[in-house]
């Protein structure tokens, strides 16, 4: 459980509840498919539940437990994943109740997290939500760690097997935490030296919006993979691009997604940094999923979180090639955005929607350039 857990082609069941409007669990369960599909995982059933409350033990009714219990004794299910965050208690209760492996949705995005790091920074970041979220679930842990404990620590004399897992694993956070703020203090080093006097353009968004390929686009080199999967981007990508004799610097950063896990968003904060130094960002929004105005507000949230209140923003609407019910929703957004100036419609995909994102990039920044040049000719 402190590792990844192997989803390739488990036999999954995906279980998510509903207080209040089905149509929001409905979106959510949805994302939850993507996200264990992501894995590896074969998704063989979705269950939904209303519920008036959290049943503290099994957080389900019993009725709807007896229900998923036999579906996954006859289709002989591996992997069982709950929409929600479960308690330690909780998990143990449910997997004792549907014999089966339980994972919650928070342990599946970081073990995609996971997956997807490659620099020994990104690694870092995850680990450390690893190791925070495994603090939070050790009740039903210790004995999993136990196996691990040649990697972790050894039991004192007359030590609790819990406790003893608890001091190892803020021993681990720690020297994790000391390591982030070394790289930290390098990568700020390194963004001092940068020429001030050059634009920065950030691509902010929600996970699997199309910035990936906007990035790739516009510094015309192949410095971001693109998939149609979820978080393939976790480590920031600085380029020089250039518009009309103008260089600027444009970041691609990490995607954000619905209920993202607070153990990464702390650990992601410095990595998100790049973010707060631009002077422009370009907040890429998918226009084919329904759910794009609920997303919009999810990242303008946690955009405000890490402390970006005034910065210049172009809203790009990617993908309209793909949307079917394009001047429906064209007409929403209109309505809803006062400033239309800086919202554009495009397909990443499309040569005059490159040139349609390039010249709106080179108008908003015209003025930002000169007060740069004057700063530049004062000193």
């Amino acid at each position: 459980m402190l590792g990844t857990t192997d989803y390739t082609e488990k036999k999954t069941v995906l279980i998510a509840t509903v207080m209040k409007k089905q149509k929001k669990v409905l979106e959510e369960i949805s994302e939850l498919n993507s996200l264990a599909k992501t894995l590896g995982a074969i998704v063989i059933k979705e269950f939904i539940q209303k519920i008036k409350y959290k049943k503290p033990k099994t957080f389900i009714g019993k009725g709807k437990m007896e229900e998923i219990k036999r579906f996954i004794r006859v289709n002989n299910i591996n992997l069982v994943i709950f929409n929600d965050n479960l308690s330690p208690s909780q998990l143990k209760n449910i997997e004792k109740t549907l014999i089966s492996e339980v994972v919650d949705r928070t342990k599946v995005i970081l073990d995609i997290f996971s997956k997807r790091a490659k620099t020994s920074y990104a690694k870092a970041q995850i680990k450390l939500a690893q190791y925070k979220y495994a603090l939070s679930k050790l009740p039903k842990l210790w004995t999993h760690l136990e196996k691990q404990r040649g990697g972790i620590g050894f039991r004192g004399p007359g030590e609790s097997e819990i406790e003893t897992d608890r001091r190892n694993l803020r021993k681990s956070i720690n020297k994790l935490n000391q390591n982030i703020k070394l790289i930290d203090k390098q990568m700020n080093t390194q963004r001092k030296h940068r020429n001030n006097n050059i634009i920065r353009i950030s691509l902010v968004g929600y996970t699997n919006v199309g910035k990936s390929t906007i990035m790739n686009i516009l510094s015309k080199a192949k410095v971001a993979t693109v998939e149609n999967k979820l978080f393939t981007t976790l480590d920031t990508k600085v380029r020089k691009i250039k518009i009309k004799k103008q260089i600027f610097l444009l970041s691609d950063t990490v995607g954000f997604i619905n209920n993202l896990p607070t153990q990464l968003i702390d650990s992601f904060k410095s990595t998100l940094s790049e973010i707060k130094e631009s002077d422009l960002l370009i907040h890429v929004i998918d226009i084919t999923k329904n759910s794009f105005i609920k997303d919009i507000k999810y990242v303008e949230n946690i955009l405000l979180e890490i402390g970006i209140k005034k910065n210049l923003i172009i809203k790009v609407f990617n993908k309209i090639d793909r949307c079917s019910e394009l001047n429906i929703k064209q007409s929403i957004i209109n309505k809803k955005y006062k400033d239309i100036k800086n919202i554009l419609f495009l397909s990443a995909l499309q040569k005059p929607s490159i040139k349609l994102l390039k010249q709106k990039i080179y108008a908003l920044t015209k003025r930002i350039h000169r007060k740069k040049c004057i700063k530049k000719n004062d000193k």
